[in-house]
C-alpha cells in the first residue's frame, strides 16, 4: 500500500527524482516515509545511529536545505578544530569588531572593542545563539568572514558533507547558505566522534550574563530522556529547524528536523525520532535498510523558500525562534496536528506494526543551573564563583502605581525605609592579583578555565532581546 499523500502532482517528480538518485528507496517509499517538501508544507528529516552512521528513518534527508542557526555547528566545529590544531586556545581573546556588532539579532550586544575569550564566545553562540559571537570567531579565526565559510565549506567537504556551502558563520539569510538533513546529521555525528571531551558546549542548559540567565532555545534539553545535543535554528526561508541528540543504554542518536511550522512541532517530531529509535518496534526488521548516513545520494535542487509560510501576512504575526516554545501537546501530536507516528502520511500497514507514541515525551520544564559567561580575559574559579552568586534579574515587566491607591497603614513611631534602586547591570568581581593556570573547559557544565589577567574590557550593554533569527 502506497501513501496517497506521496504522489500529489507537485511533488510527483522530487519522488522520482529521490528514487533515482538514491536518496529514498522503493521500500521506503512503500512505507510511507516520504513527506512532500513543497514550500507549504516542506519538511525534512533523519534519524541517525552515531556508533555505526545507519539511517533509521530518512525523509527527504538529501533536499537542499537553509539551514539558519544550525550552521553555528559548523562555526562550532571548525574552532574546534583550530584548538586541536594549536592556532587558537580558549583562552584566546577576540574583539568585537563593527561587523560583529551590526549583526542582526539574536546577539550579545556587546560595543565594538570588547574582548571576548573563545571560550565564552562558543557558550554565547551555542546557548543563546548569539550572531555577534558567530562572527567574532569567524574573523578572528578566519580573518575575515569570507575566508572563514570558505574554511567553513572546505571542511564539510572533507566530512563528506557534499550539499554543503557557506556565506557566513551564524546562518543568517543568504542564497549560499545550504546544507541538508543527512549533511547536517554526518556534522553532528563529527561533532561527537571527534571532540568528546568538549561535548558540554552543545548540552548547557542554560547560561548567566550579570543577573540574566538565558535558557538554551532546544527545548528538549533537561525535557526528553537522555537528550544531550546540540543547537535549533530558524529563519523564515527555512522554518524551525533542530538537530537533536540522546544517549540512553549506551546507544546514542541523532534526529535532524528541517522546516517544522513551529518551535513545539519541531522538538515533538524529533523526540518522537529519537523515541522510535530507542524503542524497536515489533518487525522492525521488516522495514527494508536504508544503508549508512554517508551513503546517501545528494539532490540537485534548489531548496525551498518557505518565508511566505512561516513569516507571510496570513500569519497574526510573523514566526520567531521563540514561538510558543512551552505549548507541547500532551498526546504526542505535532502541533500543527501532523503527528508523526500516527498522521495519515503513513501507511495502514506499519501503522499497524508499530505500537502507539507514548504521551508526554517532553517532560515541563524545571530548574537549571545555568554557566557564567563574561567578557575580559578568563577569571579565575574564584571570580566566576563570585560571578555566579549575583541574584537573578527580576522580571523587567514594570507595573504602574495608581495614583489613587491608598497608602498601606504603617506601625506607629515606624519610619518607611527609602527604595534603593535595583542595579540591573551586570556585576563585574574585582580582580585578584595573583595568577592562576588556565586550563581547558571541563566536560562538566560548571567548569570555566581559569587566566592570569582580570577583566579589563569595557562594561557590555544588556544583551538584545531575541529578534527573527536563532
Amino acid at each position: 500500500m502506497l501513501c496517497s499523500q506521496c504522489f500529489r502532482a507537485p511533488v510527483l517528480g522530487l519522488v522520482l527524482k529521490s528514487i533515482a538518485a538514491g536518496a529514498i528507496s522503493i521500500g521506503a517509499l512503500a512505507f510511507g516515509s516520504v513527506v512532500a517538501a513543497t514550500p507549504a508544507d516542506a519538511s525534512s528529516s533523519i534519524l541517525v545511529d552515531v556508533e555505526s552512521g545507519k539511517v533509521l528513518r530518512a525523509e527527504n534527508a538529501t533536499y537542499p536545505w537553509y539551514p539558519a542557526s544550525t550552521t553555528k555547528l559548523m562555526t562550532l566545529y571548525v574552532t574546534l578544530s583550530a584548538i586541536r590544531d594549536h592556532r587558537i586556545t580558549f583562552d584566546t581573546l577576540f574583539p568585537v569588531s563593527p561587523n560583529a556588532a551590526a549583526q542582526s539579532p539574536t546577539k550579545m550586544g556587546f560595543p565594538v572593542g570588547t574582548q571576548v575569550t573563545v571560550d565564552n564566545a562558543l557558550k554565547m553562540m551555542m546557548v543563546k545563539s548569539a550572531n555577534d559571537m558567530a562572527v567574532l570567531l569567524a574573523e578572528g579565526i578566519g580573518g575575515s568572514i569570507d575566508d572563514f565559510a570558505q574554511e567553513m565549506t572546505d571542511t564539510a567537504h572533507r566530512l563528506g558533507m557534499s550539499e554543503s556551502s557557506f556565506v557566513n558563520p551564524n546562518g543568517l539569510p543568504a542564497d549560499g547558505q545550504i546544507m541538508s538533513a543527512r549533511d547536517l546529521a554526518m556534522l553532528a555525528r563529527a561533532l561527537i566522534r571527534e571532540f568528546p571531551e568538549y561535548n558540554s558546549y552543545w548540552h548547557i542548559p542554560a547560561i548567566k550574563w550579570g543577573r540574566r540567565v538565558v535558557r538554551n532555545y532546544n527545548p528538549l534539553l533537561g525535557r526528553y530522556a537522555g537528550a544531550d545535543g546540540m543547537k535549533t535554528g530558524f529563519i523564515c526561508a527555512s522554518g524551525f529547524n533542530i538537530v537533536a541528540t540522546a544517549t540512553r543504554d549506551n546507544k546514542q542518536l541523532i534526529a535532524v528536523v528541517l522546516g517544522a511550522p513551529s518551535s513545539s512541532a519541531r522538538a515533538i517530531k524529533a523526540a518522537e525520532l529519537l523515541e522510535g529509535g530507542f524503542n524497536q518496534r515489533p518487525l522492525s526488521w521488516l522495514t527494508p535498510s536504508l544503508g549508512t548516513v554517508d551513503a546517501l545520494t545528494p539532490i540537485d535542487a534548489a531548496p525551498p523558500n518557505l518565508k511566505d509560510a512561516m513569516c507571510g501576512p496570513h500569519r497574526k504575526r510573523p514566526a520567531t525562534e521563540e514561538d510558543d516554545p512551552d505549548v507541547l501537546p500532551d498526546n504526542g501530536a505535532s502541533a500543527d496536528g501532523a503527528g508523526g507516528e500516527g498522521s495519515p502520511q503513513f501507511s495502514v500497514l506499519l501503522s499497524a506494526l508499530r505500537a502507539p507514541t507514548p504521551k508526554n515525551l517532553l517532560l515541563d520544564a524545571g530548574p537549571v543551573t545555568p554557566v557564567v559567561v563574561y567578557t575580559g580575559p578568563t577569571r579565575s574559579p574564584a571570580q566566576i564563583a563570585t560571578l555566579a552568586a549575583v541574584p537573578e534579574a527580576a522580571d523587567p515587566v514594570v507595573k504602574k502605581k495608581s495614583k489613587h491607591k491608598p497608602e498601606a497603614a504603617k506601625p506607629a513611631g515606624v519610619k518607611a525605609a527609602a527604595a534603593k534602586p535595583t542595579d540591573i547591570q551586570p556585576a563585574t568581581a574585582k580582580p585578584t592579583d595573583g595568577k592562576a593556570k588556565a586550563d581547558k573547559p571541563s566536560a562538566t557544565l560548571a567548569a570555566t578555565p581559569a587566566a592570569a589577567t582580570p577583566n579589563t574590557a569595557a562594561k557590555p550593554k544588556q544583551p538584545a532581546a531575541p529578534n527573527f533569527q536563532q
